[in-house]
């Protein structure tokens, strides 16, 4: 056997004009064996191990045809939130099937540029699912110069594939199920409405554009149904948190159920942020729903796991994972797409 010095060395066309062969002889031996004989392929393949070549290299055959096999998924933040996070797990679930009946890897990406600084983002996804809008939106157009298959979810950009869900049909649906059970203020708990970090009440921050925030849109939705009944929500009224968990739903919650006059509704803008609202409501004794209705949003397995069952709306999140793995494997197949929500009335409301 050679030494390792002259194994850096071997490529295809050494290693073909070593045995005699063509180079298309020696690539098919690795790559596509049905285009030789068994005894063929065995021999080149034996000559091969004698003089330590191993075969082609991947990574390079990959960069030459843009062929990896690799789907990206551009989380909006940090990896671990959407393990913590019931609808990123049902949508990751999702794109996971489709991938392994499709014989495809999933490479999880978080959205944020500093874990890019000395990283390329292009030499290894073929294509990209964007599950909603990166945190950092320079990686949007790092992405869109590849010129490779893309799909965003839960927010549009100009020239691409989309897949969202009807955010304001259902947040609507709540909020006029809840204007036409009540009498008193209603509060918004919501999620991620500005750029600011952190809990935060809405009256002194700017929003995030319609486009970019699936939040605002249900925003947007709740204030419509306010005023169609004469019962405007002013922005004193209306939270912001920068996650969806337990701990800042508390803290929001909290804060909005000691205004005074203490609001009789609360709109939540995910399930996790509505059973935070429970939890308060319980530690105060306050009664849901006589003193306190609560709907939430997402309709995660918990909110019918719970007692009291969480009023909620619906969106099909596997499904949607499902859906956009489809799509960017097979672009040519689809348009841009909206999802349909349901309210569920249960026992919050």
């Amino acid at each position: 056997m050679v030494n390792n010095d002259n194994n850096k060395k071997l490529t295809v066309k050494s290693v073909a004009s070593l045995l005699g062969v063509s180079s298309a002889t020696v690539s098919n031996a690795f790559n596509r064996p049905d285009q030789l004989s068994a005894d063929l392929r065995q021999r080149i393949l034996s000559e091969c191990v004698r003089l330590g070549y191993h075969g082609p290299n991947p990574a390079a055959r990959s960069l030459r045809t843009g062929a990896t096999g690799v789907v990206g998924v551009m989380l909006a933040d940090k990896l671990a939130y959407n393990f913590t996070d019931p609808c990123a797990i049902e949508f990751l679930q999702g794109v996971a099937q489709v991938l392994d009946d499709s014989q495809f890897n999933m490479l999880l990406m978080p959205g944020r540029k500093e874990f890019y600084q000395e990283k390329s983002l292009e030499t290894i996804p073929e294509r990209y699912i964007l599950y909603g809008p990166p945190r950092d939106l320079e990686l949007v157009n790092r992405i869109e110069i590849q010129r490779k298959p893309m799909v965003t979810v839960d927010f549009s950009l100009p020239n691409h594939l989309s897949l969202n869900v009807d955010n304001y049909g259902g947040a609507k649906a709540a909020a006029k199920h809840i204007f036409a059970n009540t009498l008193g203020p209603v509060g918004v708990i919501g999620l991620r409405l500005t750029h600011d970090r952190g809990v935060l009440r809405l009256d002194q921050h700017q929003l995030l554009e319609s486009a970019l925030s699936i939040s605002r849109q249900r925003l947007e939705a709740y204030l419509d149904a306010a005023l169609e009944v004469g019962r405007p929500i002013p922005t004193e009224l209306i939270w912001s948190v920068e996650a969806s968990t337990w701990q800042e739903g508390i803290r929001a919650v909290r804060e909005a159920l000691a205004t005074q006059p203490r609001p009789v509704a609360l709109l939540c803008m995910s399930d996790q942020l509505a059973l935070a609202a429970i939890s308060v409501a319980r530690e105060q004794n306050i009664a849901i729903p006589s003193q306190l209705k609560i709907v939430g949003f997402d309709d995660i397995p918990a909110a019918r796991r719970n007692h009291p069952e969480l009023s909620t709306v619906y969106q099909p999140s596997v499904e949607k994972g499902r859906l956009a793995a489809m799509m960017v494997l097979h672009p040519e197949r689809y348009e841009c797409r909206v999802l349909p929500t349901t309210l569920h009335i249960r026992e919050t409301s």
